[in-house]
């Protein structure tokens, strides 16, 4: 598998025009980017190419609900090993699908489910903290390890290689990637970015990844920023005590910590992006995956 390049001579940068027609929600999974997020850093979007591709919005049963969800992997090629691509809490938007494209073109399926989507369309609000209240803390950790778990299965009818399966999330699909790690046997590898690793627990989130860590079933990578303010780094610190006493998969687990690196430090669409940390922790992600068996 050929890795793919984050900067310019992988892909396209968008230009301002661009921007201004695809800048905002465009309607379906995988297009425009969230309202909350604007304006776009425009010298610094990451665009993708489709070619070789088959990318697009696809539909995946949950019992009788049809989840949409964005897929891409190299076209004709069969039993591609797996990746899940969990969204911040932005949704999938163009940045998610952008990801999913270039694992494709590094030879995997990778599947961005829209995980909100039953709590409310997360791309159209406009303010962080009305986002987080009405949609983001509604929403279930086991819908969402059920949705994952669907996600899987219909990966697998679809002809793709689940026992070659990889998780990766951004922010809040950090810590969930932490958690799927934990719950899914046939998860091979997982590399978490910058997700909250402690909380309080509730009904809705009633264990956070400290409470898990002993219990992982594949070995995670966690990649931090060392100025995030959000994930003190006493919070990694009990992180990794806790891996230390876990399961074997828990011991092999990992955590690269980039200096003078904020929250979202791999968002190449907002002010928060670094590109030496992006670039290294893309390349950490890709060999963590081929290490542990999902390429």
């Amino acid at each position: 598998m050929q890795e793919p390049s984050l900067m310019k001579d992988g892909a396209a940068l968008l230009s301002g025009q661009d921007l201004s027609r695809r800048g905002f929600v465009a309607g379906a999974v995988g297009s425009g980017f969230a309202l909350a997020v604007q304006p776009i850093q425009a010298q610094t979007v990451v665009k993708t190419s489709h070619e070789g591709l088959e990318a697009g919005e696809v539909s995946i049963p949950v019992g009788d609900f049809k989840m949409p969800a964005y897929r891409a992997q190299p076209k004709g090629k069969s039993n591609a090993p797996v990746v899940l691509v969990i969204s911040e809490i932005f949704g999938v938007h163009e940045h998610i699908a952008d990801v999913a494209r270039r694992f494709a073109h590094a030879g995997y399926c990778a599947i961005a489910p829209e995980l909100f989507v039953r709590q409310g369309d997360a791309s159209a609000y406009a303010e962080i903290a009305k986002l987080m209240s009405e949609v983001i803390s509604k929403v279930p950790d086991a819908q969402v390890m059920t949705d994952l778990d669907a996600t899987v299965a219909w990966a697998k009818t679809q002809g793709a290689d689940t026992s070659k399966l990889a998780i990766t999330g951004f922010c809040w699909g950090g810590r969930i990637t932490w958690l799927y790690s934990a719950h899914n046997p046939g998860v091979k590898a997982g590399v978490a970015w910058y997700g909250r690793l402690v909380g309080v627990n509730s009904a809705l989130q009633p264990r956070h990844p400290v409470d898990v860590a002993t219990e992982l079933k594949a070995p995670v990578l966690g990649l931090y920023g060392e100025k995030d303010t959000g994930i003190p780094l006493d919070t990694v610190d009990k992180m990794k005590s806790a891996l230390a006493t876990g399961s074997a998969a828990a011991k092999r687990s990992e955590f690269v910590v980039y200096p003078d690196a904020p929250h979202a430090f791999h968002a190449d669409y907002r002010p928060s992006f670094r590109a030496e940390a992006a670039q290294d922790g893309w390349k950490r992600c890709v060999a963590w995956f081929k290490a542990n068996g999902v390429a």
